[in-house]
């Protein structure tokens, strides 16, 4: 997760969830159905063998000559990308702009112990970014107590997971969730996370071995628990390569380690495909949730949850958590869209987590995280309206049916 630096002191109480009105029960029933229901409702346990590598496999790197071709372009070696060289960072070769993304599949890369060395990609921006224009934000949210989801996740939160990706620093760890793709009902291949979460912005380029794990750890076992578990139980549905990515040219041309002005348009979409296997994700899963890009105000959009996997302390990472709270307002600028705020302890790794609110008895993606305080006491997300939108269309048009 991103971080703000404030000048506030640190709190040391926390606030605990509020007990549920019929809104926040219906919320939280709703999200954590992650809407399935009919044919989207997934029957019984997952198949074990969803989109597991071989071991035999482990290694195997598949580049589409589309992608080799793009490597090629950018000088990139495409034989010595297949034998690590994608561990490689050049800096002057780092591919940044939106047309540039490539992600060739390696099969077996990510294992369960490279998946839990994965750090959050924590950052910070500057006190003056973070007080610019208070008279537009609401009050500091008291902070809200984060709570675990119920296991098993893929009955209770089947749509929520993690994205795996590489950065220069090495492996690291956001949130996402599976969303509806309007042109190809029942089949979508599509994700909802963070723009951070898969460029580093304007001063980097499109990260590398993207991955989504729905369900992840899906009967939410402790570290010590996890050194016998079954493969299936870290991944009950496989691990899901990202063939295309698309973040906002806000992030790409205004994200920085520092938050600049990237914050407020900190979303992107994932179109991805399974590791092996060949049913869409949205099938394999049996949950997706439609995305809200109405953008309503804070005061209009009623109570919100957010769900993620936080990895920095006091949390690890390997559990799902969720929080409940009324939104308030957060401006980072006169000249940038309002964010969403709420009170909420998850830390980084929630990061591109959905945002969940009830919109005409359904529950429905608004928004997600993307930044917080050092004191982890509050979540920020971008508002999701028109360019959001453009954004999803865009991806489900060019690559949903694909």
């Amino acid at each position: 997760m991103r971080s703000i630096r404030t000048s506030a002191p640190r709190r040391r109480g926390r606030r605990g969830v509020v007990a549920a009105t019929g809104l926040v029960a219906a919320l939280a029933l709703t999200a954590t159905a992650c809407g399935g229901s009919g044919d989207d409702k997934a029957s019984g346990k997952p198949d074990a063998t969803a989109s597991q590598a071989a071991d035999g496999d482990a290694g195997k790197v598949r580049i589409p000559s589309d992608i080799a071709d793009k490597l090629k372009e950018h000088g990139i070696d495409v034989d010595r990308w297949k034998e690590g060289g994608w561990k490689d960072w050049d800096k002057d070769k780092w591919l940044s702009e939106a047309k540039d993304f490539v992600n060739p599949v390696i099969e077996g890369l990510w294992k369960p112990e490279r998946m839990k060395s994965a750090k959050e990609a924590d950052k910070t921006i500057s006190t003056k970014d973070a007080s610019a224009d208070q008279g537009v934000s609401d009050p500091e949210p008291a902070p809200v107590t984060a709570v675990p989801e119920k296991t098993p996740y893929h009955e209770n939160a089947a749509a929520v997971g993690k994205v795996f990706f590489d950065s220069p620093e090495g492996p690291s760890v956001c949130s996402g969730t599976v969303i509806k793709d309007v042109n190809h009902p029942g089949k979508s291949n599509l994700v909802w996370t963070a723009g951070h979460c898969v460029h580093a912005g304007g001063n980097g380029g499109w990260y590398r071995n993207l991955v989504f794990v729905p369900a992840y750890n899906d009967l939410g076992k402790s570290e010590a628990d996890l050194t016998n578990a079954n493969p299936t139980e870290i991944a009950p549905y496989g691990n899901w390569w990202a063939e295309w990515a698309s973040t906002s040219n806000g992030w790409i041309q205004g994200g920085s380690q520092t938050g600049g002005a990237g914050a407020a348009y900190d979303y992107a979409v994932l179109h991805v495909k399974p590791e092996q296997g060949a049913k869409s994700l949205e099938e394999t899963v049996g949950a997706a949730l439609d995305v809200d890009f109405s953008a309503p105000s804070a005061a209009e959009a009623g109570r919100m949850g957010a769900w993620g996997y936080p990895a920095a302390p006091p949390y690890n990472g390997l559990q799902m958590f969720k929080c409940l709270d009324t939104p308030g307002r957060l401006s980072l600028s006169p000249s940038l869209p309002t964010m969403y705020r709420i009170g909420c302890t998850m830390t980084g790794g929630s990061s591109g987590g959905g945002w969940f609110r009830v919109l005409n008895g359904k529950t429905v993606l608004v928004s997600n995280t993307s930044i917080g305080p050092t004191d982890n006491t509050w979540l920020a997300g971008p508002q999701l309206g028109r360019d959001a939108e453009a954004l999803y269309q865009n991806m489900s048009k060019s690559y949903g049916g694909q």
